[in-house]
């Protein structure tokens, strides 16, 4: 994993911070583990603009990537470590024993030819998906079930990790990404390692245009807005804009908005932090 700093020759590469793609082996999508990718721009069934700030953006295919890991027991090979552009983490394909291929999240480390198994009592490591009731203490997954057989859902972005810190009864104890732990189930799948491309988050965009590119639309600060669009509006002059809100009134830097009643949450023993 590297970044390449680029030479100023333009303003919109002056600062531009560029991933040095060090683990793509190959530029070439599988074609049949590729869909159509429609974009909404925003808009929901009846065409009224319900998400503000999206439309535009480069052409995708989305690639089919399996979270489920519920190919059990077949050893594949890992084919390649390709670029996904729906997505901050590298995904990889696999080319299983019976000849079925599928991509998966790629973790750190992981490398062309390495041999991948995913089930119960396989060996821990990098690559590998098994039930929480395997996984050894103290381990490093990413790629978690919420609820067995639903699909990977949690730590699955960019360098995201957890880690498995014990395991009572039916239940595991997985600190999150988030600083948050939190029981699951053991039954729940997880894969060994953390997801690749960490440099993600050294990346420098350089110009406003790469965020049209990813379909980002131009945003309004609201504190330049009229009193009628936003609670931040308004004002004689350059207002301040008061105490930071949403645009329905509902204070940002750090108020709680989670549901005291919500039936989850004993299975949260430690909260995120502030």
């Amino acid at each position: 994993m590297s970044v390449r700093k680029l030479k100023p020759i333009t303003p919109g590469q002056r600062f531009r911070v560029v991933n040095g793609f060090d683990a793509i082996t190959t530029d070439k999508p599988e074609k049949s583990l590729l869909a159509p990718k429609k974009r909404s721009g925003g808009r929901n069934n009846s065409g009224r603009m319900t998400i503000r700030q999206v439309g535009g953006g480069h052409k995708k295919k989305y690639r089919i990537i399996d979270f489920k890991r519920d190919k059990t027991g077949i050893p594949a090979t890992v084919d390649s470590i390709q670029y996904d552009p729906n997505r901050t983490a590298f995904i990889a394909l696999l080319n299983y024993q019976d000849g079925e291929k599928r991509y998966i999240i790629a973790q750190n480390g992981l490398q062309v030819g390495q041999n991948l198994v995913s089930g119960a009592n396989v060996a821990p490591e990098i690559g590998n998906a098994m039930p929480l009731s395997d996984v050894p203490l103290g381990t490093i997954i990413s790629c978690i079930e919420l609820r067995p057989g639903q699909g990977a859902t949690m730590a699955r972005s960019a360098g995201a990790f957890a880690q498995l810190m014990a395991r009572d009864g039916k239940f595991a104890t997985v600190k999150l990404p988030s600083g948050e732990t939190r029981l699951i189930l053991v039954t729940c799948m997880a894969t060994i390692g953390a997801v690749s491309n960490s440099d993600h988050q050294l990346l420098v965009s350089g110009k406003a245009g790469r965020s049209r590119w990813l379909g980002r639309r131009p945003r309004t600060r609201p504190v330049a807005m009229n009193p009628v669009d936003h609670p931040m509006g308004g004002g004689e002059g350059r207002a301040s804009g008061g105490h930071p809100r949403s645009r329905n009134g509902i204070p940002a830097k750090g108020y709680r908005t989670r549901t005291k009643t919500k039936s989850s949450n004993k299975y949260i023993i430690e909260r995120r932090k502030k």
